[in-house]
This record gives structure tokens, C-alpha cells and sequence, in this order.
């Protein structure tokens, strides 16, 4: 019995340190794509164009979303700087369960726009929610 409880604390603390760097890693906060962003509005709430996927993208983190070729996607931001090869948006029709889509970067050479919604952007500093996971 003694030898069954001294291997069940050892398990225990494994199971919890294990789990403890899995849940640290939820909502960390990666590197900084860039420093600044185009958007629609201040709030980057409102779509600045409508694109076209050209080709499929596997997301390479969090940060970024899957796109297949051919779907639609809704750009809401346009990192400048050195980050100015990557746009943020959303791609239609890609839910999960309940669960309505998830905003995510791209490279913006996977998508060509179709509809420009606006004609004036506002420049914005990026903050850190903008690359969290």
C-alpha cells in the first residue's frame, strides 16, 4: 500500500507540472509581427477589403489562420513595416461547432482583393492583444 501511494505523488506532481507548462503556453503572448497597421477604423472592426484566396496556407502558429484556395476572406488589417508582408482577416464560412470564425494573420501574397470597402485607412500601433494566442 505504502509503495502505491509513493509512486501516485511523484505521478501526480509530473501530471501537474506537465499541465502547468500547457496552460502557461495558452494565451502567451509571440513576438511582435510589426509595429504599426492599416486599418478601417480605430477599432479594426470593419472589413477593408474582401480577398480571394489564390492558394491554400497552413497556419505556421496561432497567430495565423488556415486559408484554402478559392475562399473568401474578409481583411480587417494590413501590418506595415517589416511586418508588411502579413494581413489580418477572417475567411468566410469557417466555423467551429457554435463557435463563429477566428481573426488571423496571412501572407497577404495568398489572396488577391476583389472589393476595396474603403478608401481611406487609418495607420494604428499594433498592441500586444494584436499577437496573442
Amino acid at each position: 500500500m505504502q509503495s502505491a501511494a509513493s509512486l501516485s505523488v511523484p505521478l501526480l506532481c509530473a501530471i501537474v507540472l506537465c499541465a502547468r507548462g500547457v496552460l502557461s503556453r495558452r494565451g502567451e503572448e509571440v513576438h511582435k509581427l510589426a509595429n504599426r497597421k492599416l486599418c478601417a477604423d480605430e477599432d479594426c472592426s470593419y472589413p477593408i477589403s474582401i480577398a480571394r484566396a489564390l492558394a491554400d496556407y497552413s497556419r505556421s502558429d496561432c497567430r495565423f489562420i488556415n486559408i484554402h484556395q478559392g475562399q473568401v476572406v474578409y481583411v480587417y488589417g494590413k501590418l506595415k513595416g517589416r511586418g508588411r508582408n502579413f494581413w489580418q482577416g477572417a475567411v468566410q464560412g469557417d466555423y467551429v461547432g457554435e463557435q463563429s470564425t477566428v481573426l488571423g494573420f496571412f501572407p497577404k501574397s495568398v489572396v488577391q482583393e476583389t472589393h476595396h470597402l474603403v478608401t481611406d485607412m487609418v495607420e494604428l500601433p499594433t498592441v500586444d492583444w494584436d499577437f496573442r494566442c
